[in-house]
């Protein structure tokens, strides 16, 4: 028997360091942004790179977290790619005050915004919003990526939507600083001006509405870069920046000065206590995730390796099995866990549910301890390995549908802030039930094992096939045997690819793919920013009995 566990637990291990030497390959690539020639390129004209300008910027040996690394991947091959999306997110340490920085990546494209450029920059301004947290701008685009404009410019989450966002966090008393560290055009013009302050690097740095050259085709006028919207007519004449940088250094000093007096908003009182180690050794989780996410697996042992001193104070331990809700803490933040259960159990009639579906009474008792976090000010964190509901008669006479709804109402109406890692499955409603990327997560992660979709691979593929084979039977075109199973085998290679965390990570459905053993420090950065917001009084809804 031993040996059994330990060959099980080797080929656990093994399986996760695999995907996670796939995760960091593909990172490394995305890291290099357009490339080596083009960071040199940039060191010529006497400037950093966006990663190098983030890293100067920030505190230097203090905990960050990047969002949307992978923004982009796969994506616009025909473009030439888009690597991080052309724009740099990370959320880090200023002087000790906690910051969201956004800086656009001119290696790419220089710094064009492509479709889900856009997208992550709204993404990093909603992060700031529902947080409070400072966002400062390192600016160095060409602006609208003008082949693909009619997918970034005109819609509600388009382009036009980050200025929008700019006077609503300025409203709000969010401090925004805004860095013109290269071209700033058209546009994106308003992005630095919309900010608190804004500062331009001379010599590099240019904002105008219109440059040389369309001004030349509008209205005849012929006038250099540097006269048009440089540094010295901008701090000097026009008065539209506030801050005059002789390199890019002493404009990040400056910033790092700006922010270091800024005040501090009221907490929301989240309660902390000194942080302890969580139980065993981090590299645990490799051993505990199985190889084959089909596998049951103890997931209480999964969270004991995340929650501090492995502690958990299960609520409704011995009903509604197949969802685990507990209170704990995560790097000393008290939280509640709501983590789908993949062990096989027996209800209190003897009656087998499996593990990872969500049945009527674990929907209910997840409702109850939702209501009651949010009744107690704790935080909510979410894990993801999840089928989805219980189908079929029985589930169905038993009014699945009505205590699925009552759960989906609790995450929607949730006011505290709420934390999501996915780390195996994550389908069909059971990704709404457990605070899907659509029920307003303050950050959403996934490991390397996960998988999002509407349903599994071999399910889907079945169904899509068989769709197809009667399309093909009334066209008198019926496949054989063999050409049935190619088909079959053809739809779930595709359908699979779609499931792929990165898929989901390069449309921004999840903020990030992490390393397991980053799950505490995404979520406890992730509660202390949210402690600078304050939570607002919860309204249920319509929940029936």
């Amino acid at each position: 028997m031993s040996s059994t566990i330990d060959l099980e637990t080797e080929k656990n291990k093994d399986a996760m360091q695999l995907a996670l030497s796939g995760m960091q390959r593909r990172l490394d690539k995305i890291l290099e942004g357009g490339g080596a020639k083009r960071v040199e390129k940039l060191h010529k004209e006497g400037k950093m790179s966006a990663r190098e300008r983030i890293d100067y910027l920030l505190d230097p040996k203090t905990p960050r977290i990047e969002v949307g690394a992978f923004a982009g991947y796969d994506m616009y091959a025909e473009h030439g790619g888009c690597p991080a999306g052309g724009v740099v997110v990370v959320i880090g340490y200023i002087r000790g005050r906690q910051c969201i920085v956004v800086a656009n990546d001119a290696t790419v494209k220089a710094g064009a915004w492509f479709p889900i450029t856009g997208k992550k920059n709204l993404r990093a301004q909603e992060i700031a919003m529902e947080n409070r947290l400072p966002i400062i701008y390192l600016v160095d685009s060409a602006g609208v990526y003008l082949p693909m404009q009619d997918e970034i410019f005109p819609d509600k989450e388009h382009f036009g939507r980050i200025f929008r966002n700019n006077a609503r966090l300025s409203s709000a008393g969010i401090p925004q600083i805004a860095a013109i560290m290269g071209s700033c055009v058209a546009g994106g013009a308003y992005l630095p001006i919309m900010s608190d302050e804004a500062l331009i690097v001379e010599k590099t740095g240019s904002v105008f509405l219109a440059g040389p050259y369309l001004v030349k085709a509008a209205i005849g006028e012929e006038a250099d870069k540097e006269t048009l919207g440089g540094a010295s007519t901008h701090s000097e004449i026009s008065g539209v920046t506030d801050y005059k940088m002789p390199d890019d250094p002493t404009c990040l000093d400056t910033i790092k000065d700006l922010v270091d007096k800024f005040g501090r908003f009221e907490h929301a009182g989240f309660d902390r206590t000194e942080a302890q180690p969580p139980a065993g050794k981090p590299d645990d989780l490799f051993t505990i995730f199985p190889e084959n996410g089909a596998k049951p697996y103890a997931t209480v042992e999964v969270l004991r390796r995340i929650v501090d001193e492995g502690k958990l104070t299960q609520y409704k331990e011995h009903y509604g099995k197949t969802i685990i809700t507990a209170y704990a803490r995560i790097d000393g933040w008290a939280v509640g866990i709501v983590a789908n259960n993949r062990q096989v159990v027996k209800n209190a009639k003897g009656e087998i549910q499996f593990g990872g579906v969500i049945y009527s009474d674990s929907a209910d008792k997840a409702t109850r301890f939702i209501l009651n976090c949010n009744q107690k000010k704790i935080p909510l964190v979410f894990l993801h390995d999840v089928t989805g509901f219980m189908v079929g008669t029985r589930s169905e006479h038993g009014g699945i549908i009505k205590d699925g709804a009552k759960m989906v109402n609790a995450v929607s109406n949730s006011t505290v802030p709420k934390f999501t890692i996915v780390i195996g499955n994550s389908y069909g409603a059971g990704n709404y039930a457990m605070c899907g990327k659509a029920y307003d997560p303050r950050l959403i992660a996934a490991w390397p094992t996960a998988k999002i979709a509407v349903m599994g691979g071999e399910q889907a593929a079945k169904v899509l096939t068989q769709i197809q084979v009667e399309t093909l039977k009334n066209k008198g075109e019926a496949p054989d045997p063999d050409g049935e199973r190619a088909l079959f085998e053809q739809i779930k290679a595709r359908y699979l690819a779609q499931t792929s965390p990165y898929y989901a990570a390069a449309r921004l459905w999840v903020d990030a793919i992490i390393d397991p053993r980053d799950t505490r420090k995404w979520i406890s950065m992730g509660i202390e920013a949210a402690n600078n917001a304050p939570v607002e009084k919860f309204n249920v809804g319509v929940i029936q009995a």
